[in-house]
């Protein structure tokens, strides 16, 4: 972090199964100093062999075709959206150089740790980030501040792990840099399924959710607005963290519309708002299993 690394605190998912391996609560997993240890382990591990085969002695690149994982910067204009959004809870982000934006956007991360809106802020926060891949065009990594970044550690579960071995030994050996185009269609592929396995994982949670939810259909629950859109707002809800929806066209209280760049509804009668951050009492009034799709 004294180097410029944003520092995520980003809660895991997971949900308690009875013996029919039906979800009977939901919980964070939180990270222990344990797991952050071996985490900085990996992280060194990955930064030492993009460094041992991407930079020279004299501390230029070396040219050698390697499979790099990179993190561009990120949007400025979203960067000043989010910031005129946490300014309403009382936050500021300094724009300026790499390491004033890394330390502020740190200091709000820590400031908001434990508050109802943390997740909510945290998952804007991440949003506000380029995304992460693999290429052979190394730009370095913005949100862990390095220079030289691959993946390395993790071979039995990710190919472009298994990339970084046989470049690694090829090279150990002696050998000359092979062209970079085959390794470079590799790394798209490679961009372009971690995606989709990332999207598998998040509509599993959003099924497991939904199937948790569905024996509390009629029960009423606390919440925190986590996601506005112009067809209505996402709510988490303070218990279970489960997230559902409520439509546009079921608030009755006024006629409303999508304000954007302040991430709220706007009543155009009563001029009410309804904002990212509100706390609202819900009912949870319907589930749809095979949509994965949660109605309040």
């Amino acid at each position: 972090m004294d180097k410029g690394a944003l520092s995520f605190e980003k809660k895991e998912v997971k949900f308690r199964l009875d013996e029919n391996s039906k979800p009977e609560g939901v919980y964070f997993k939180i990270g222990m100093a344990a797991n952050h240890l071996i985490e900085e382990f990996m992280l060194l591990a990955n930064k030492s062999v993009a460094a041992f085969i991407g930079r020279a002695k004299d501390g230029e690149p070396t040219g050698n075709t390697f499979v790099y994982r990179i993190h561009d910067d990120p949007d400025p204009t979203k960067l000043q959206d989010l910031g005129a959004f946490v300014r309403q809870f009382g936050h500021e982000i300094r724009l300026g150089n790499k390491k004033t934006i890394t330390q502020s956007l740190n200091k709000m991360l820590t400031e908001v740790r434990n508050t109802p809106e943390a997740n909510m802020i945290e998952t804007l926060t991440i949003r506000t980030m380029s995304k992460a891949k693999y290429t052979t065009q190394n730009i370095g990594h913005y949100g862990l501040a390095f220079d030289y970044y691959t993946h390395f550690t993790s071979p039995i579960r990710r190919y472009p792990d298994v990339m970084v071995h046989r470049l690694l030994e090829h090279y150990l050996e002696g050998g000359k840099s092979p062209h970079f185009g085959t390794y470079e269609e590799v790394c798209e592929r490679s961009s372009e399924r971690e995606k989709a396995a990332s999207n598998a994982e998040r509509a599993s949670i959003k099924y497991m959710q939904a199937v948790f939810l569905e024996k509390h259909v009629g029960q009423t629950f606390a919440g925190v607005i986590s996601g506005v859109t112009e067809w209505g707002v996402f709510v988490e809800l303070a218990d279970n963290y489960c997230e559902g929806m409520i439509r546009i066209r079921d608030f009755r209280d006024d006629y409303y519309t999508y304000d954007s760049k302040n991430y709220c509804l706007s009543g155009e009668r009563k001029g009410r708002k309804i904002q990212l951050g509100d706390a609202m009492t819900i009912l949870v009034k319907n589930v749809d299993l095979e949509r994965k799709q949660i109605d309040f």
